[in-house]
């Protein structure tokens, strides 16, 4: 066979040729991957384990009950969101190194089976007209806590509240 005989770009066109090659790997690649986990079957049952870690995450969330509300805030000595709340109490009270907003939380975890809401799951809810705009972690008895906003900070609510209830779009988990 005669080889092929190709034109020898410049400089430039081989950077060129470079980023095209490097993006078109890319993009297959993000054919190729599997789906957002919480694609997953909804989580019916859960591990020892797992209920016990979710224990520890929802009594620390409790811990922290009256904190202060920020909007981008991550810890204590700041303040939080929604969000940063989430990330903070996974952390402290499972090891778990969790990041980004309600929404990427959401894509994160795996959803949880109706009638199997255990304590540490996390309730999403659309309170800003979008999906999954806002998370609190359950503790049980049909409460949640989360950073609410600037007047109220960190509180215990009822998910059966109708402004919550209205809002409520699932019940998702970090663990097991």
């Amino acid at each position: 066979m005669k080889p092929i005989d190709f034109p020898t770009p410049n400089p430039r066109g081989w950077a060129g040729l470079a980023s095209a090659l490097g993006l078109a790997l890319l993009l297959q690649g993000c054919g190729t991957t599997k789906p957002p986990t919480s694609q997953a079957r909804p989580v019916a049952q859960r591990s020892e384990q797992a209920v016990e870690r979710g224990r520890d995450v929802a009594l620390y969330a409790m811990s922290l009950l009256d904190q202060g509300y920020r909007w981008g805030g991550r810890g204590p000595a700041t303040g939080f969101d929604c969000s940063g709340l989430v990330v903070h109490v996974f952390r402290e009270a499972a090891g778990l190194d969790l990041n980004g907003n309600a929404a990427a939380l959401s894509r994160q975890s795996r959803p949880v089976q109706a009638g199997a809401l255990q304590a540490g799951d996390l309730l999403f809810f659309n309170t800003l007209g979008q999906p999954n705009s806002h998370v609190g972690v359950y503790v049980g008895q049909g409460k949640f806590v989360h950073a609410a906003n600037e007047r109220s900070g960190v509180r215990m609510d009822r998910l059966s509240d109708r402004y919550y209830a209205a809002r409520f779009e699932g019940a998702k988990t970090m663990l097991d």
